[in-house]
Order: C-alpha cells, then structure tokens, then sequence
C-alpha cells in the first residue's frame, strides 16, 4: 500500500507541475498568434513592425554566425561578476546596519533615496568615471543591486525576534556562533528576497549599460540593430533578455527563495 500511495503522490506533483507549466506558457503562445495575425491583416511595413517568422529568421541568424553566443556570453559574464559583487559588499554591512540601532536611523532613509536611483540614473556619471568599457558596466550592475540587497539584509537581521538572541546569550554562545547559527538563518530569507529584487534591477541596469558602453552585450545588439533599422534583431534582443530573466528567475531565484523559507519556517508565498 506504502508504494503506490507514494507513486500516485508523485504522480500528483508531477501533473501539478505539467499544468502549472502549460498555463506558463499560454499566455506567450496566445502573445505570438496575436503579433502574427496583426501583422499580417494591417499590412504594417515589416521594416518597422517585423512578423514572427522574420524574428525566427534573425535569431537563427544570430545562432549560426556565432554573434548570439558573444552578446549573451558578455551579458553573463558582467552580470555575473556584479552579482558576486554586490553580495560581497551589501550583505556586510546590511548586517552592520541591522545589529546597530543607531547606524541604521541614519542610513536607512539613505538607501531608501537611494533604491530610486540605482541603476540606470548613475550611467552617465559611470561612463565618465570609468569610460565606456566592461568597468562601467559592472558598476552598474553592482550599483543596481547594492541598496536592495543591503535595505533587505539590515531589515532580516531586525527582524530576528529578540527573545531567540537573548535565548542564544544566555547560554554563552560565541560571537561567531551567534552569526552563523542565528543571525544568518534568521535574515537568510529576507536576504534571498533581496536578491531576487535586486537581480532584476540589476538585470535592467545591464541592458541600459551596454547601449551605451560596451561594444559587446546584448543591449549593445540591440543598440545596433537600431542603427540599421533592423528591428527583428531588436526584438529577438527583447525577447532574448526577457527568456533569460526568467530562466534565471524562475529556475534559480524563486526556488531559492522557496526553500530558503521553508527550511527556516517563515510563511510567505513565493510566486
């Protein structure tokens, strides 16, 4: 009885996730037969409104020439190195901020002016401090994420009830211990919230960046497209930032974040 209860259970799951994906992707098949049939009943110049078989063509172009590896490579890769260093910055001293009463009175309406003009607001200052070039596009990613992260981590380390660290001194725990078996735990799930937050602000901060500072990226594609009047190419650009966002957010992100607060015993709903 024991294994087709737990077989018919994860046929269930399965079915849940086979639905839950169908509907996900309903709503983009029904965008295509829309975008298709407008194009083809108005007659618009498909120099400036392409149809979809002319989007296929160019991204099919675009995969042959080897041209679509070097943008999203490039893209990845600053992405990447932005992400590494907005973590290594902004969870430190979110915690500062959170362990001191004082200091984040002081710098919390700091970071909430500042959340308002991350990103995109700093690139022309960025380009004139580092020139057109991968430097200023990292620091934009970075820049992006930075307050998000830090605002979410220094509300994490608050919300810590104050019963669970007294509870953790009164038994003699070490200042280490304290930080990894109670700190961390307590503000990982408001951490990982923030990292989704400030990934997709960073994510918008390195297509803005690379239209205007770097000769490679996906942003840079587009930007050249533009140029040319290729607007296929700049919508197979669209399409391709929006995909990747949600590979990233929904392969990696959202189940982090899902885990992150059931493994901790907080209740949310992350969608």
């Amino acid at each position: 009885m024991v294994a087709p209860t737990a077989a018919r259970r994860r046929g269930h799951r399965m079915s849940r996730r086979l639905a839950a994906a169908f509907w996900f992707v309903v709503p983009f098949v029904g965008l295509v037969v829309i975008w298709a049939a407008i194009v083809a009943l108005t007659g618009v110049d498909r120099r400036v409104f392409p149809q979809v078989t002319d989007v296929a063509r160019a991204f099919a172009d675009m995969w042959a020439s080897g041209e679509l590896a070097t943008h999203v490579g490039a893209s990845l890769q600053r992405i990447a190195i932005g992400v590494v260093a907005a973590l290594v910055t902004a969870i430190p001293f979110g915690f500062a901020l959170g362990i001191s009463r004082w200091a984040a009175a002081f710098f919390s309406p700091l970071l909430r002016f500042s959340v308002a003009l991350a990103g995109i607001a700093w690139i022309p200052l960025a380009t004139l401090w580092f020139g057109t070039g991968e430097q200023a596009v990292i620091f934009i990613v970075w820049n992006a994420m930075f307050f998000a992260l830090t605002y979410n981590a220094m509300l994490g380390v608050q919300r810590i009830p104050t019963e669970l660290l007294r509870a953790a001194r009164s038994l003699g725990t070490t200042r280490l211990r304290m930080f990894s078996d109670v700190m961390l735990p307590g503000a990982l799930p408001s951490i990982v919230t923030g990292l989704r937050v400030g990934l997709g602000y960073g994510w918008r901060g390195l297509v803005a960046a690379e239209i205007i500072a770097t000769n490679a990226g996906i942003g840079y594609s587009i930007f050249l497209a533009q140029r040319f009047f290729r607007t296929d190419v700049i919508i197979t650009g669209m399409i391709i930032i929006g995909v990747l966002w949600l590979i990233v957010d929904r392969v990696l992100l959202a189940p982090l974040e899902r885990r992150t607060v059931e493994r901790w015993g907080m209740k949310a709903v992350v969608s």
